[in-house]
């Protein structure tokens, strides 16, 4: 019977010691090929939102690895192996996630374990299906295009460019119809996000699509994110009155939106570490020195980071930035750039002499076009 008490004991504790807690997760992985003593590294999006970190790595044993922690909600995250082209990518979440890589092709490694990883895996096999459509699409068309090109047969370019739009909305009807499917994926809230980034915007479909979702996914910060941008879409398109707003100048004097009108304004939204926003400021001077006489006022936005204060001043200088600059140093959560809906910058927006929003985001000979319409010279 003692034996049977300690045999039991020794059960329990085996049990609890692989137990995860509610917000524990541990993420088992496997690939072959690697030798032992190389690193699996943890990857998150860095601060941008356009590039990758390393937050954690695990030594690889007998092909296996594996990485413990705790989360609150879903993330995406990624996975670089030594020797690897490409990453694995998957949902961080609590419960044990199983990952099997297959170091030379790594777009086909499986995920799962877990409700999202699942979801995730499920949302591959038919979109994989479609990607494959395009590739071979591709494959078998990119001669025929750039001889058609060459010869200018329009008729052929334009055939070909009409049967890869067919492609590319079968892929965004395929995403669309997973987020109304599963309401509860958070790949779901993904695919949303990645809509906004479309040509053309479809903001009733997104709307659509994310009162459906659940509110658990709602809740995530891509959620809220979204969320965020749906509201504030329609508050700062053309037609619509520019929305105020104010905020601190170089020198730390808050200076409003309106009090900054012209006959002419142009909204610019742009940043020291911005390589684009820099290279089209000397345009931009080149356009304010012509028409600011005549009536055209710039007030520039910047989404520079807290504690870069002084680039974003000596920016101003070294590209001689003359019109009125403010910024909250916030980066991304600039207040101003969410008003907006600010996805990428450079970002302008063209404002008639009653504050309307007329035109977004032109550049060159269109912008200086329009500000030659507006101002009537």
């Amino acid at each position: 019977m003692k034996k049977l008490v300690v045999l039991f004991v020794m059960a329990l504790t085996f049990i609890s010691c692989n137990q995860l807690g509610d917000n524990e997760y541990v993420i088992k992985g496997s690939v072959e090929g690697i030798e032992n003593g190389k690193m699996a590294v943890l990857e998150t999006q860095d601060e941008t939102g356009m590039g990758l970190k390393a937050i954690d790595s695990a030594v690889i044993t007998d092909g296996k690895f594996e990485f413990k922690g705790t989360t609150t909600e879903p993330e995406l995250r990624f996975i670089q192996l030594p020797e690897v082209q490409g990453k694995a990518v998957f949902i961080l979440e609590n419960g044990e996630i199983n990952l099997k890589i297959y170091k030379d092709s790594v777009n086909k490694s499986e995920v799962g374990g877990t409700f999202n990883n699942d979801e995730f895996a499920k949302y591959n096999k038919g979109q994989s299906a479609i990607q494959k459509k395009i590739t071979d699409f591709r494959n078998v068309n990119m001669q025929k295009m750039q001889e058609a090109m060459g010869a200018n047969d329009t008729t052929t370019v334009n055939t070909i460019q009409a049967d890869f739009v067919k492609l590319q909305d079968e892929l965004n009807a395929y995403n669309v119809k997973f987020a109304e499917d599963n309401p509860k994926a958070f790949i779901s809230v993904l695919m949303l996000e990645n809509m906004f980034y479309q040509p053309n915007v479809d903001i009733e479909k997104i709307k659509k699509v994310y009162t459906g979702l659940d509110k658990t996914i709602q809740d995530t910060k891509p959620g809220k994110k979204i969320g965020e941008m749906v509201s504030n879409y329609a508050s700062a398109d053309v037609g619509k009155a520019a929305p105020d707003f104010s905020a601190p100048n170089p020198e730390g004097k808050t200076i409003s939106l309106k009090e900054s009108l012209g006959k002419v304004t142009i909204i610019d939204f742009w940043a020291s570490w911005c390589a684009p926003c820099r290279q089209e400021n000397p345009n931009v001077v080149a356009l304010y020195n012509e028409f600011h006489n005549k009536g055209l006022n710039i007030i520039g936005v910047s989404l520079d980071k807290e504690g870069d204060a002084e680039k974003w001043k000596k920016a101003i200088a070294d590209d001689q930035l003359s019109w009125p600059q403010i910024s909250n140093l916030k980066y991304w959560n600039d207040p101003v750039a969410k008003k907006y809906n600010v996805q990428s910058i450079p970002a302008t927006f063209i404002l008639d002499a009653n504050g309307v929003i007329v035109a977004k985001d032109l550049r060159g000979d269109a912008l200086k076009a329009k500000i030659q319409e507006l101002l009537g010279s």
